[in-house]
């Protein structure tokens, strides 16, 4: 019987997050003694938060310090150039409104807080002073040699006084980066730069570039701080990581704008956009007077933008494409490939218009005489096409992470439906415009100015061109026609997105194959890989004639099976023969990969070559003991880790909490980090797999809730009834105690045997096997041996299987079949390209390399 802590009682704290069971205090007076306990534990961010309070109330709340005690508490390239030398202290102190100071002090106590836990004390209060101080220093000397070269933004920012809390806060929070785990190391890093930069561009004032600044230097400290750490380079991420960032990326571009348009002064590179929601509508009439070629002046660029603005309809135009965007990050983080090219579409739609308007004017019509302001202002334009240009090649060069294929009869559907709608609203237009040509705008106009113009209403106000309007409607019907039909089509693309982006994913097979493939499953004859069949990137074949089921991948021209057949008990002889015919009508060379040895009688008759790829270990839960001389590693194991305190949880992934769930990815993400090739695939499960309510974990969990390793299990059925578990994602924290996984696997087999299962394999480790390697082996077996000991230094798998024989287990032979050895090199890279889809040239290069 297993113990309470790997049995019904785990499934309880699981469920209800509970701490300590035999904590005889109240919950509510524990609560009340942690909150209390807390100023002790993080002394500086509960001073700093009750100073920043204090002076906001001393120097006004509402509208922050009044003049002129604002010029000498704020910073600037004025005030330090006045001699104000205190300012870059001062000014991160202070907030300027009272917004700011709710937001400012949330932000204090919790990433200052949570800085101050990762690095100490006296770490997080140098970091808040020092990564300002240099952001705000370097700052202002880039803004006076911008200003003594006469560059257009520093005059204008020249006299603006900064008080902005936010500068020691992003610079504290980078330097703790280099403190925190892999996972959210890489996640605060992207994240925090990514915002810093979009407030310089669609912001642009000086508290912006300071702010950068000083998340720059905070990188920078965080690496001198934690010189374990070594530069900053990019260190491997998992699909599911690269997912989440990207996803965060494509947010904040989205977002970016929402800051132009709340903050009230907009120097930016991006702010145009923001210039949409003043109160000021300049007269039409003496735009064209003040706006002729080569005249370019802020207010010109206003103004024109202004022109084309009459009610709620072009600018909710304005905000509707980044609406796209949000849709576009949320189908990112679900893994969608639909979202990847929607956001392809959009932002390179973005770009192109910021290409083809945001010029200003033509530069082949440009006189001698150009002066630089003109060509300040047209780059800085210019420069918007950057950023959904660099977005728009990320998604193309990423989209291998994003493997959830969407049904080609919805895209079919969208597709129809947003090209039927464009079509349509572009006939509405120009046939409401002919009707009103006459008395319906400025000017009589005539089919031609109407097809020339019709794009134009599709197209954010933002981003049309930098010269006067045409013409503009004056009637109510043309009014609503003219600002409105862009509204309506951007409407239907958000909404018409939908569907494919959230519908029932294909995964390269037909949608109804899922829950046929889950049936054959739970009636049982397969092995114990076959539930790795409800992977992504499997295609099925169904026996005509009998019930079984056969998983497969399509590698080129070779289709890999996922172990041997399911869904009905053996002989498979039939359904092997069926297979293979059936590859061999449709041009595929069938390989058996990872099947039961038994089954080298049926390929020798067949006339197949076989050979051992793998050793399945497996152990039987109702003979389980640890009891003799070659048990003392596994019961050594076993005290150390009850003597750490920790304990063993049964549970599955959809029932954990989510800071639990968030520990599971740190994991991950440490241990692919750490590997100079790619995450492996095909019989080899990742964080994506856990997700699956019938897998199974194992965790160790120490006293304070922190997951020191975790293991997957995965069902093995018959009549619906689970009869065995196969271990398949293995992982632990570098710094957990020794012996952490044979604890978790000890008490698996524990729990196993109280639920009366008949096997636990350990699985096979691929490419690893202790039969004798003579000098008569084929030459796949010298291919295989080959690029098993190649991998050996990256993945251990040899390591592995010698790992697992301390557990006394049965081995059973696992065996590759492939019908004509002419095609062996097509398999053997067939299996290579299986396991690392991913692998690059350069990877291959230096596989090859480190192997010689």
């Amino acid at each position: 019987m297993s113990s309470p802590q790997s049995g019904g009682a785990v499934d309880e704290a699981v469920a209800t997050g509970s701490g300590r069971a035999d904590d005889p205090r109240p919950s509510g007076q524990t609560g009340w003694r942690r909150l209390l306990a807390l100023p002790a534990r993080y002394p500086f961010t509960t001073g700093l938060t009750l100073l920043i309070l204090a002076l906001a109330l001393a120097t006004g709340p509402l509208h922050g310090p009044h003049r002129p005690l604002r010029g000498w508490l704020g910073t600037g390239a004025t005030e330090l150039v006045d001699g104000h030398w205190w300012s870059p202290v001062t000014s991160i102190l202070f907030t300027n409104d009272l917004a700011e100071l709710i937001v400012a002090l949330a932000a204090t106590v919790v990433l200052i807080g949570w800085s101050e836990r990762l690095m100490g004390t006296i770490r997080a209060a140098v970091a808040f002073v020092a990564t300002a101080v240099v952001g705000i220093l370097t700052g202002i000397g880039a803004e006076l040699l911008a200003s003594q070269a006469g560059e257009l933004w520093a005059r204008n920012v020249h006299s603006l006084v900064v008080l902005d809390v936010f500068t020691g806060i992003g610079g504290a929070l980078m330097t703790a980066s280099a403190f925190a785990g892999l996972l959210w190391r890489r996640r605060i890093r992207v994240i925090t730069m990514l915002v810093a930069i979009m407030y310089v561009l669609y912001s642009g004032l000086p508290s912006d570039l300071y702010r950068l600044l000083a998340v720059v230097a905070g990188l920078v400290l965080g690496i001198l701080l934690r010189r374990g750490e070594g530069l900053p380079g990019w260190r491997r991420s998992s699909s599911h990581e690269v997912r989440v960032l990207l996803a965060s990326a494509i947010t904040i571009s989205a977002l970016g704008p929402v800051i132009g348009l709340l903050t009230t002064s907009r120097y930016g590179m991006l702010s145009p956009i923001a210039m949409l929601f003043g109160d000021r509508t300049p007269d039409a009439g003496s735009v064209a007077d003040r706006c002729q070629a080569f005249a370019v002046t802020r207010s010109c660029i206003r103004d024109l933008t202004f022109e084309r603005i009459n009610g709620f309809g072009p600018v909710l135009l304005s905000v509707l494409p980044l609406l796209v965007l949000l849709v576009v990050a949320y189908g990112l983080l679900r893994g969608r490939r639909f979202a990847v090219w929607l956001g392809v579409a959009v932002n390179g739609l973005l770009a192109v218009l910021s290409a083809l308007y945001f010029g200003i004017l033509p530069i082949a019509y440009a006189p001698a005489n150009l002066t630089p302001r003109y060509w300040e202002i047209t780059v800085i334009l210019a420069l918007s096409t950057l950023v959904p240009a660099a977005i728009t090649v990320l998604l193309i060069v990423l989209r291998r992470h994003f493997p959830v294929m969407p049904a080609p009869r919805a895209v079919r559907r969208y597709v129809v439906l947003v090209l039927s709608t464009g079509i349509g609203l572009v006939l509405l237009y120009v046939l409401v415009g002919w009707i009103q040509r006459d008395t319906g705008f400025t000017r009589p106009i005539d089919v031609t100015d109407l097809l020339n113009d019709v794009l134009e209403r599709f197209v954010p106000v933002s981003f049309l061109r930098r010269e006067p309007a045409q013409y503009l409607p004056t009637t109510p019907l043309a009014t609503i026609i003219y600002h409105n039909i862009g509204t309506v089509f951007w409407l239907v693309v958000i909404i018409g997105a939908i569907p494919p982006m959230l519908g029932r994913p294909l995964l390269r097979r037909s949608i109804g194959d899922a829950p046929r493939v889950r049936a054959a499953l739970e009636r049982g004859g397969g092995d114990a890989i076959s539930f790795m069949a409800t992977w992504p990137g499997n295609s099925y074949w169904f026996d005509p004639e009998s019930s079984a089921v056969i998983a497969y991948r399509v590698v080129g021209s070779v289709a890999i099976t996922t172990g041997g057949p399911f869904g009905t008990p053996a002989p498979h002889d039939g359904a092997v023969e069926r297979f293979a015919r059936f590859c061999d009508d449709n041009g595929r060379i069938p390989v058996f990969y990872s099947v039961d040895a038994h089954l080298t009688p049926l390929f020798d008759r067949l006339g197949w070559s076989t050979m051992t790829v793998a050793e399945e270990t497996v152990i039987r839960p109702q003979l389980w003991a640890t009891t003799g001389k070659k048990w003392q590693d596994v019961r050594t194991s076993i005290n150390r880790a009850q003597r750490a305190g920790i304990r063993a949880e049964w549970t599955t992934y959809g029932a954990l909490p989510l800071g639990m769930a968030a520990q599971l990815a740190e994991i991950s993400e440490q241990w692919v980090a750490e590997k100079d090739l790619p995450e492996m695939g095909f019989t080899l499960g990742g964080l994506d797999e856990l997700h699956d309510p019938s897998v199974r974990l194992m965790l160790a969990v120490g006293e304070e809730g922190r997951v020191e390793a975790v293991t997957s299990w995965l069902p093995t059925y018959r009549d619906g009834v689970v009869v065995g578990w196969t271990l398949d994602f293995m992982r632990r924290r570098p710094d957990s105690i020794n012996g952490v996984m044979e604890f978790l696997i000890a008490e698996a087999a524990t729990r196993m045997k109280a639920d009366g299962i008949e096997f636990m394999s350990l699985s096979a480790a691929p490419l690893a096997h202790t039969g004798a390697r003579d000098d008569d082996r084929g030459v796949m077996d010298r291919v295989l041996d080959y690029l098993g000991t190649s991998l050996e230094p990256v993945y251990g798998f040899r390591s592995l299987l010698a790992y697992k024989q301390k557990f006394q287990p049965e081995l059973h032979p696992l065996i590759m079949a492939y019908p004509d050895p002419v095609a062996l090199p097509a398999i053997g890279l067939a299996l290579v390209r299986a396991y690392l889809p991913e692998l690059s040239v350069r990877q291959a290069a230096s596989l090859v390399r480190g192997r010689a």
